[in-house]
C-alpha cells in the first residue's frame, strides 16, 4: 500500500532510482557535496530558472540595486509599485548571486569563509527580502504568482543541499498531483457529452507526459524522448476538434467555443506548472471550478437538446 510507504523511501524501479513523496515515485538525483561552490552553482541555476518563469523585465543587474530600491520606495501608485517590487526583487537576487560568486573566489584563494561572514549575512538578507517582494510577481502567463520559485534560492543558501533536494521532490510531487487534478477535471467535465468522445485518452496521455517532464532534468539522456512526448501530446490535445452539432443554436455554438477554450486553458496551465516544476494551487482551484460550472451548464443544454 502506497499509503504505508514512508516519504523519502528510495527504490530502483525499471532500472531508475526513484524516491517516494506524497503518492508519487519521483526520479531521484544525487545531491552534490555541500560546499560554497556547489551552493553558488545551484543558486545561479535557480535564479536563471526563476527569471524564465516570471514576468518580463525583472532581471535587473545586482549593480543597479540602489537605483531599483529608490524607484520602488518613491513609487506611490499601487499598480506601478507592484511591478517595481518585482524589479527590486530581481536586483536583490542578482546581487546575492554576485556576492556568492566573490565568496567562492575568495575561498578558492585559501580564505576561510565562516557562516557569520559579513558578506554571507548580506547575501542571506538580500535573498530573504527578495522572497518577500517576490509575492508581488505573477507567473509569465499572467496567472498567480509562484512563491516557490522565489523561495528556492534562499533555501539553497540557508539549508544543506541534501535538504534542498528533498524540498524539490515534495514540490514535484505536488505539481504531479495538480496535473492529475486538472486532467481528472477535464475528463469528468466532458465524459457525459457525446461529441467529446475520444478526448479522455488524449488528456491522460498529455497528463502522463507532463508528469514525466516535470521530474526530468535537461541533462538526462531520456530528455529528448520525454520532451518530444510532452510537445506531441500537447499538440494532439489542442488539435482535438469534435464536429459541431447540426443545426446548432447560438447557445450551443457558444458552449462549443467555451469547451475548446476550457481545454486550451487547462493545457496552458499544466504547461506552466510542468516547465516551472511547481504547483499553482490557486489557478488549479479556479480551473477545476470552471470545469464544474461548464459541466453543469453543458449537461442542462444536452438534456434540452435531447428532449427537442
Amino acid at each position: 500500500m502506497e499509503s504505508e510507504i514512508e516519504w523519502g523511501t528510495k527504490r530502483v524501479i525499471d532500472g531508475r532510482l526513484r524516491v517516494f513523496y506524497d503518492g508519487y515515485w519521483i526520479k531521484a538525483y544525487e545531491a552534490p557535496a555541500d560546499s560554497l561552490q556547489a551552493k553558488k552553482q545551484l543558486i545561479q541555476a535557480l535564479t536563471r530558472r526563476l527569471f524564465n518563469h516570471v514576468e518580463h523585465g525583472l532581471n535587473i543587474p545586482g549593480t543597479r540595486l540602489r537605483a531599483a530600491r529608490h524607484a520602488y520606495e518613491v513609487e506611490t501608485d499601487a499598480q506601478r509599485r507592484r511591478v517595481k517590487a518585482g524589479m527590486l526583487a530581481g536586483a536583490l537576487f542578482n546581487r546575492a548571486a554576485d556576492l556568492f560568486t566573490k565568496l567562492v573566489e575568495l575561498q578558492s584563494l585559501g580564505f576561510e569563509i565562516q557562516p557569520d561572514n559579513a558578506l554571507m549575512r548580506e547575501c542571506g538578507e538580500h535573498l530573504k527580502e527578495a522572497l518577500v517582494l517576490g509575492k508581488n510577481v505573477l507567473h509569465r502567463s499572467g496567472e498567480e504568482g509562484i512563491d516557490e520559485l522565489w523561495g528556492e534560492p534562499f533555501k539553497a543558501f540557508a539549508f544543506p543541499i541534501e535538504e534542498f533536494y528533498k524540498s524539490r521532490y515534495i514540490k514535484i510531487a505536488l505539481t504531479m498531483a495538480a496535473i492529475d487534478r486538472i486532467a481528472t477535471a477535464l475528463v469528468a467535465t466532458f465524459a457525459a457529452l457525446p461529441m467529446f468522445a475520444g478526448l479522455e485518452p488524449l488528456v491522460l496521455d498529455f497528463a502522463n507526459a507532463a508528469k514525466a517532464k516535470s521530474e526530468t532534468l535537461r541533462t538526462e539522456d531520456d530528455i529528448f524522448d520525454i520532451w518530444t512526448s510532452f510537445v506531441v501530446s500537447t499538440e494532439k490535445l489542442l488539435a482535438f476538434a469534435p464536429p459541431r452539432p447540426s443545426q446548432a443554436t447560438t447557445e450551443e455554438n457558444q458552449n462549443f467555443i467555451d469547451a475548446l477554450q476550457l481545454i486550451r486553458h487547462g493545457v496552458e496551465l499544466v504547461g506552466s506548472m510542468t516547465r516551472a516544476r511547481v504547483p499553482m494551487p490557486k489557478s488549479t482551484r479556479e480551473f477545476v471550478a470552471r470545469c464544474e460550472e461548464y459541466r453543469r451548464f453543458a449537461l442542462v443544454a444536452e438534456s434540452r437538446r435531447s428532449v427537442a
